[in-house]
């Protein structure tokens, strides 16, 4: 039986940045929570940032820009 931390979702604060080898830009997660009210207060310190809905069943998100 597996263990239920596994099971749920968690939300990312993720902001763009510049890869410094390949001068593209990609994400970079930047604080993980369980609770959606503490990861939008968090994406308020990083201007730009978004709040993503990660599904560890999925292996994927959604995102919301922050405010």
């Amino acid at each position: 039986m597996g263990c239920a931390c596994q099971n749920k979702k968690k939300f990312e604060v993720v902001t763009i940045v510049t890869d410094p080898k390949t001068q593209q830009p990609k994400e970079k997660v930047v604080f993980s929570s369980q609770h959606k009210s503490v990861a939008d207060g968090v994406a308020k310190r990083y201007p730009g940032s978004t709040v993503r809905e990660y599904d560890p069943q999925k292996k994927g998100g959604t995102s919301s820009t922050s405010k």
